[in-house]
């Protein structure tokens, strides 16, 4: 997943955890306060009714006309009066008008309640399951009492509250075994709260369309400053960085602004900057080095080439005393005369060959042999070679678009620590072949091997095995850093015990210039 994906996906997961908790929140606050109120409500019609009752009781009844709708109450000891004009009445004690008042509240919707008794005149006053236990706990002394429950597919507010009787009650009641101040009976009431679900839930359903809403703006809104601040920038940034150094850091695309990746694009224009001066002060101190080793290279050819030259010239010595001693032998003098000539030639050869390799010179590719290159370094290092057994297996005599010099460095340096692994002589193998366009040289000796444990630091400048004043530990540095200058690499292959072998690979092209004076020519392929 990219970046924008994770903070956009990490922003809204946020968002919804809050906007649901907050949904939630809310809902259970709308719960409680409807509840809340309801039970307000319930309280408050309690008190109504008790002074209702109260108000009943202290004038003593209620007296209506009797009619159809208007019957005496059975359970009243005097329950019918007529008047002087024989109009006849009909008495509504507190109980009945308690009654009677439910009634009418039950059709507006508004709640019902009655009189409840464990020990009820009227059979209707009896209690239900919740109303009993609220009445035994009355009779212990506990308060009001409150439940939710679902009454025909709604929910509904119970309410009860204990009813005290008053000496006023004593006037139907005293022939139940009443008395003032205790507890006979409670007044349930009943509160429909059914509407306050539809109300939540479309609360609910508004909160939560406007979460999604809000939730999916921001997604947008971040979608969009992300691309704009931080996913294009970084694009610039990246495309920049895989530009380097191939193009130059001013004509680089980069991003312009005052935020952390404007700090991050002129880090990066700095970074570019001491790179490019880090790189030409290496590439300084690479061919100085490069240099060095071949100079050191060199010094230990120097004894053995002495003695290459000095066999030549001690025979043309030799060649120059009889002509002196017999000038007058036209015969001796004509062929010493020759052997003279091919001393020179060989001494000639052999120093030019010496200032070859000393020459220190930039990259420079010209036509040439590898085979004719493999040749001229194994030519050099004849006199390091007399107690090695060399094998030769070349393949590469056509000539290729190569920098002679480069391929020079890379055989002797290997050639030269081969050659050094095996003082007491042994085997030193070196094969050439060409696999699609890829020159492949292969240098094997039969030394000591290389241990594992240091096989990754063998090309570090600087690490030796070698005894103080035998190495300068940059031999293989400078032959890897040869081989990539060359664009190609070079691996090793080792184990203690069976000897070493060091692989090269360099990419060669046919199309090449002519040779230029002086360039080696091809060699006939060795066995």
């Amino acid at each position: 997943m990219t970046l924008k994906g994770k903070f956009i996906l990490a922003v809204v997961t946020i968002l919804l955890f809050s906007y649901g908790a907050l949904l939630v929140y809310i809902s259970d606050l709308q719960n409680r306060l409807i509840i809340g109120q309801a039970e307000q409500q319930a309280r408050m019609l309690y008190k109504q009714i008790l002074l209702t009752r109260q108000w009943v009781a202290d004038h003593q009844g209620l007296f209506l006309v009797q009619s159809p709708t208007a019957q005496p109450n059975a359970f009243l000891h005097e329950p019918v009066m007529t008047t002087a004009t024989g109009l006849v009445l009909v008495k509504r004690n507190p109980a009945m008008v308690t009654r009677e008042l439910s009634e009418y509240a039950a059709k507006t919707g508004m709640g019902w309640f009655r009189v409840i008794s464990l020990r009820p005149v009227n059979p209707a006053n009896a209690p239900d399951p919740f109303e009993r236990d609220s009445l035994i706990r009355f009779a212990k002394g506990e308060g009001e009492r409150l439940a939710l429950e679902r009454k025909n597919g709604g929910k509904v507010l119970r309410y009860t509250a204990p009813l005290v009787t008053e000496t006023s009650c004593l006037i139907c009641h005293s022939e139940h075994g009443y008395h003032p101040g205790e507890i006979r009976g409670a007044l349930s009431i009943t509160i429909p709260i059914t509407w306050a679900d539809a109300v939540i839930h479309a609360n609910n359903r508004t909160l939560l369309m406007l979460g999604l809403f809000s939730v999916l703006a921001a997604a947008l809104v971040m979608f969009f400053l992300f691309n704009r601040l931080v996913a294009r920038p970084i694009h610039q940034l990246a495309s920049a960085m895989a530009a380097f150094p191939e193009q130059k850091i001013e004509s680089l695309d980069l991003p312009v602004s005052k935020d952390e990746i404007g700090s991050l694009s002129t880090c990066f224009v700095a970074l570019c900057q001491r790179l490019t001066t880090s790189q030409q002060a290496l590439a300084v101190a690479s061919d100085k080095g490069f240099q060095a080793e071949k100079l050191a290279a060199l010094g230990q050819l120097t004894a053995g080439i002495a003695h290459e030259i000095n066999n030549p010239l001690a025979g043309m010595l030799n060649c120059v005393k009889i002509m002196e001693d017999e000038q007058d032998n036209a015969e001796l003098q004509r062929r010493y005369l020759e052997l003279l000539r091919k001393g020179l030639k060989r001494i000639e050869q052999i120093m030019r060959q010496l200032l070859n390799y000393g020459r220190a010179a930039p990259l420079h590719l010209h036509q040439a042999s590898i085979d004719a290159i493999i040749a001229d370094c194994l030519e050099l290092l004849g006199h390091r070679l007399r107690d090695i057994e060399l094998n030769l297996d070349l393949h590469c005599s056509d000539p290729c678009n190569i920098d002679s010099e480069l391929v020079k460095q890379i055989v002797m340096n290997i050639a030269l620590n081969a050659i050094q692994a095996m003082p007491g002589g042994g085997r030193l193998s070196v094969a050439s072949r060409e696999e699609n366009g890829v020159v492949i040289l292969t240098i094997e000796d039969s030394g000591p091997g290389i241990n594992v444990e240091i096989q990754d630091k063998i090309f570090d400048p600087f690490f030796t095995t070698k005894e103080i004043g035998e190495g300068t530990g940059l031999g293989l540095a400078v032959t890897q850093a040869a081989g990539q200058r060359l664009n190609g690499r070079v691996d090793v292959r080792s184990q203690p015990g069976a000897g070493t072998t060091f692989i090269v690979t360099l990419p060669i092209d046919r199309q090449c210039p002519a040779s230029p004076e002086g360039a080696q020519e091809p060699v006939e392929k060795r066995s």
